[in-house]
């Protein structure tokens, strides 16, 4: 096949795409196949890819366990709609109940993650009768006027005209100034003070159960606890936004079950459908019943989706990834935090869902531009490594659950190269 290359994509890019389309890399590769944890670019040179479309390809690119599942309903039946009546999605919306926390048990679905947070706000105004949210800085839950009001990382917030009234915004329970258990009962008490003041008005509070675009943020583990028994007593919802951690990622099916705690309502997209968008939000049998006026999401629990998601969970549950990713994960951040590099502040998250905050005093050279660096250093030699962070200086990795030791060990070793390279540079 004749591939068009880099640059006449980045061409192209420039003269059709908006400006706010960017790319990770000066020398980005063209992608043209995918195998499970294996990405190949166009002159066939194979990358490890450790940031899994950000958390979408959990079973693995062009898992061919999922998608002969996919081209075999495309082939017989790609859409319909809500108004009439298809199998996968019932049967999806079924195996859902069986495996979401506790006694959550109905589901709409949507396409994007932003579609589903917009729906499950929606569903906590309807059931509430308030209109008021509640969110943390550092949080990001999408791209529509009203997710990106609750979104907490100021690059995001795209819209200067976003929702002000009765949106409130609290500290995230982390702080590289002060310990996560100060940092945590100073986000509680101004989670207090809030609805002391203005619950009448608040419908929800939302959260990620770990900041994913934050810089992979997670909480002490009796803070949502805490959390939840503050929103009860004010009889406010809670909504955890489990995009990114959904679905075996974090070494639980959901980032939430660490915490104990079973949420109001509860979003997911990204790795449901490993590829093919698709994304849901949740609720118990008594709140469902507020979410009683005609709607619909026309691509939402399509077919194909809905088949492909069904393929997905059987994968996942078959092939241990839950337990892959817990233990994989506890493997890839003790190797990390073997590294040795005066440019590595702090190693967190869990599972396969772990950030490296980096930084920098290298003239020249900020701590964001010492990510990009490495994040360059490392494709050259064959990772693909994700960023996050307000500051866009965390090295992220989030792997598909496929990958195995050797990968890691592999990344490992070019990563502690690369790091110890800039050192000898710099001298």
């Amino acid at each position: 096949m004749n591939y068009m290359g880099p640059e006449n994509i980045l061409e192209k890019r420039r003269e059709y795409f908006f400006p706010a389309t960017s790319c990770f890399y000066k020398n980005p590769p063209q992608i043209v196949m995918g195998s499970m944890q294996y990405l190949y670019d166009h002159n066939n040179k194979k990358y490890v890819d450790f940031y899994g479309g950000v958390s979408v390809i959990n079973c693995g690119h062009a898992n061919p366990d999922i998608v002969q599942h996919t081209i075999e309903q495309l082939s017989k039946l790609q859409h319909t709609t809500t108004l009439y009546l298809t199998q996968p999605m019932v049967d999806l919306a079924e195996k859902l109940a069986e495996i979401l926390p506790g006694d959550i048990k109905r589901t709409f679905f949507c396409v994007t993650g932003s579609e589903a947070n917009e729906g499950a706000m929606a569903l906590a105004r309807m059931h509430t009768k308030r209109e008021g949210f509640i969110a943390l800085n550092g949080g990001l839950h999408g791209r529509t006027h009203l997710t990106l009001s609750v979104t907490g990382i100021p690059m995001w917030r795209l819209d200067d005209n976003l929702i002000k009234e009765n949106i409130f915004f609290i500290d995230r329970p982390y702080s590289p100034e002060m310990g996560y258990e100060e940092a945590m009962e100073k986000s509680l008490q101004q989670l207090k003070a809030v609805l002391e003041e203005h619950s009448r008005n608040i419908a929800a509070m939302i959260l990620e159960p770990i900041q994913g675009n934050g810089g992979i943020i997670m909480y002490p583990l009796n803070y949502i606890k805490e959390v939840k028994a503050l929103l009860e007593q004010y009889n406010v919802l809670l909504i955890v936004d489990e995009v990114q951690t959904g679905y075996g990622r974090t070494g639980k099916m959901f980032c939430i079950d660490h915490y104990g705690v079973v949420p109001d309502i509860i979003v997911t997209a990204k790795a449901l459908g490993n590829g093919i968008p698709i994304s849901t939000f949740s609720t118990t049998d008594e709140i469902a019943k507020s979410f009683n006026r005609p709607s619909a999401s026309t691509f939402g629990g399509n077919p194909v989706a809905a088949q492909t998601a069904l393929s997905v969970l059987k994968y996942i549950e078959e092939n241990n990834l839950v337990e892959r990713a817990e233990s994989l994960g506890k493997y890839l951040k003790e190797k990390l935090q073997q590294l040795s590099s005066p440019f590595i502040q702090e190693i967190r998250g869990t599972g396969l869902m772990v950030g490296m905050q980096l930084q920098s005093d290298l003239k020249g050279m900020n701590s964001a531009e010492l990510t990009d660096y490495i994040l360059e250093e490392m494709k050259n030699l064959g990772f693909l490594i994700g960023k996050n962070g307000l500051n866009r200086d965390v090295l992220a990795f989030q792997p598909p659950l496929v990958i195995n030791m050797e990968d890691i060990d592999a990344m490992v070793e070019a990563l502690d190269k690369v790091l110890k390279n800039i050192l000898t540079e710099e001298e």
